[in-house]
């Protein structure tokens, strides 16, 4: 797609969205598989389904609802993907990185990215929550390829921070101040939408990476592209032990991801706090 036309159908969707919001979001958060009951704490806003801007494809994946929803979080104004696109479901990183842009133009500054991912370290849990440190693009694609929008962002943005290092040291406070059990650690990104073998667990391990998933890394290079401050979150589902590889099935995931989400919505709700006291 020619970047004008993609440049074209952003401004659309943003007109959309601005039509509709009742705030101006400074924060906005990317809640991925199995975690939407923080929907349930926003106070004042509104929603919008995905189905109502004319160039976002329909989420397919289990339990993305596939809408914004707005309002106030501790005060905070943040408006909240309940459902993400993805490269598995045939869908180019363009689409998928669509509601951070269109987030972006409508005066959003810090993303939070959530999502669930299989642990990789052996020290891990299922079920602990991992402060993502960095991470590892194996998706073999970037929605920043083709000609560049200088208005979005630069040709070429530097990636050496790219997970804030405030918003990481606020996150490790409030898990501290809270008892919350909060590991780091680098998460890889593959398109999925296949699990991983045993091989593959260990060459991903190899690599460096502490956690594995089929999403976020588009949305995060969209995000800094476009000068956000960008804080992610993984829920680990499931630990992979290549020498003792069990099957696995996503329902599984979901249970023990939606088991874990009281935690990620206390730790999101105690940033947003801390922000807000801030001023």
């Amino acid at each position: 797609m020619p970047i004008e036309k993609y440049h074209q159908q952003v401004a659309e969707c943003t007109a959309i969205l601005r039509g509709r919001l009742s705030l101006t979001p400074s924060w906005g958060i990317i809640l991925g598989t199995g975690l939407g009951r923080l929907v349930e704490h926003l106070q004042g806003g509104d929603s919008l389904g995905y189905e109502q801007f004319p160039h976002f494809p329909p989420p397919t994946s289990p339990s993305h609802v596939g809408r914004f929803v707005w309002g106030h979080l501790a005060g905070v104004p943040v408006i909240l993907c309940q459902g993400r696109f993805h490269l598995y479901e045939g869908y180019t990183p363009r689409q998928v990185a669509l509601p951070v842009r269109v987030m972006a133009a409508v005066g959003v500054r810090n993303l939070v990215v959530t999502n669930a991912a299989g642990g990789l370290n052996p020290l891990f849990q299922a079920g602990d929550l991992m402060l993502i440190t960095d991470h590892i693009n194996l998706q073999g694609d970037n929605p920043l390829v083709g000609r560049n929008v200088e208005g979005w962002g630069p040709r070429f943005p530097d990636m050496s921070r790219v997970y804030d290092l405030e918003l990481r040291k606020l996150a490790e406070e409030v898990a501290r101040e809270r008892r919350l059990r909060l590991r780091q650690g680098v998460y890889v990104a593959v398109k999925g939408p296949c699990l991983e073998t045993p091989a593959e667990t260990r060459m991903l391990r190899l690599l460096g990476a502490d956690a594995v998933g089929m999403s976020t890394v588009p949305e995060v290079i969209a995000g800094v592209h476009a000068g956000l401050k960008v804080l992610g979150c993984s829920v680990i589902s499931n630990v992979n032990l290549p020498d003792a590889m069990a099957p696995i099935e996503l329902s599984e995931i979901i249970a023990t991801v939606r088991q874990a989400e009281p935690q990620v919505v206390e730790l999101l709700l105690g940033i947003l706090e801390r922000q807000a006291q801030a001023g």
